[in-house]
């Protein structure tokens, strides 16, 4: 390692709040961090920039319980309300004073927008959409990520500069269970920092109500579809058998292509990663591309009737059937099942 890069140390997390919320992917991250900052013998640090408050402070102390040994703490009221120009000139001021050696981001809207802004100030290299995070004996960060289209999974590193920073999709790695902690390493910034330096103004925000109408990435239960369903029309059996569960519906990415399926329900790299507790794959082949997007379910049932089909390497429970047929012999069976089950509360 180059002599300079030596005054660099520990692992850092972004983390993102938004409309007085700290976003999931923050404590996720600080999961993934803890495990590099154990194998560098180094300290896991969480960022927290926003305006003067308890919403700010609050996550400055969740932080330390979801494993960060310290907290950075930046709170002003010039940063309420994200922008690009404000949180990446605070940022950089931090990165360049403390010398982190690893930053991390969700690989959100906004974690997107400032890892990369970040990245090109301070003349570093950012590896984006990561799906793994290790270290080398050298210390060097390898993040791995798909490449090719999703075909391949390549390890990228960073070698010639610091910090070596990443952007990690949600519901990649497993959140941690948070653990009461002291809060007496906390470092509270000062900001040199006033509203007329900031070019860049919120006038006003219309919400989008409609965002968040899928909720894959933290749904218990999946049932997902793909092009072995031969047409849109039986599509709806995947949805059909999604409502009996109570579950959420997603697709592979050729049904969003052919316009069968919106956009946000995609399961895979250029869509949505999922963990549910149960996920049913009916007609997917499981392509490398959408394995990265599911693969961390804690069950995974494929349907397919190529025996051969990739999916069944990493499914937990592999049916060589047509699914178009299943699908609804599923519905009706648990739609039974759970009247029955009613039934029988009522009746007791």
């Amino acid at each position: 390692m180059p002599e300079r890069l030596k005054a660099y140390k520990q692992v850092w997390v972004f983390v993102e709040q938004e409309r007085g919320q700290v976003h999931p992917v923050s404590w996720e991250l600080m999961g993934a961090g803890r495990k590099l900052a154990d194998k560098l013998k180094a300290d896991l640090a969480a960022v927290v920039i926003g305006p003067e408050g308890d919403v700010t402070s609050n996550a400055a102390l969740d932080s330390l319980c979801y494993g960060a040994d310290l907290t950075y703490l930046v709170a002003n009221n010039v940063l309420s309300g994200y922008r690009n120009e404000s949180y990446t000139k605070v940022l950089t001021e931090l990165v360049n004073i403390y010398k982190p050696e690893i930053l991390l981001f969700g690989a959100t809207t906004l974690g997107r927008d400032l890892a990369g802004s970040v990245a090109t100030t301070l003349l570093t290299g950012l590896t984006a959409e990561c799906t793994d995070l290790d270290v080398d004996a050298d210390g060097s960060l390898a993040t791995t990520r798909p490449t090719f289209g999703g075909s391949l999974l390549c390890a990228i590193y960073n070698l010639k500069c610091r910090p070596q920073m990443a952007t990690v999709r949600p519901r990649v790695m497993p959140m941690p269970e948070p653990v009461a902690r002291s809060a007496a390493r906390i470092i509270i910034h000062p900001l040199d920092l006033v509203e007329d330096d900031i070019v860049t103004k919120v006038m006003s925000s219309i919400p989008d109500h409609h965002s968040e109408k899928s909720n894959l990435s933290y749904a218990d239960v999946v049932v997902a579809g793909g092009l072995g369903l031969g047409s849109p029309e039986n599509f709806d059996f995947v949805r059909q058998l999604a409502a009996v569960l109570g579950a959420e519906y997603g697709c592979s990415r050729p049904l969003v292509h052919k316009g069968w399926v919106s956009s946000d329900r995609q399961i895979g790299q250029a869509g949505k990663t999922i963990r549910p507790k149960l996920y049913i794959a009916a007609g997917i082949s499981g392509a490398i591309q959408h394995r990265v997007g599911a693969e961390g379910a804690d069950l995974i049932v494929a349907i397919n009737t190529d025996r051969n089909a990739p999916i069944f390497d990493f499914a937990h429970i592999g049916i060589v059937a047509d699914a178009i047929w299943l699908l609804p012999e599923l519905t009706a069976a648990f739609r039974a099942r759970l009247s029955s089950h009613l039934r029988t509360r009522i009746a007791n």
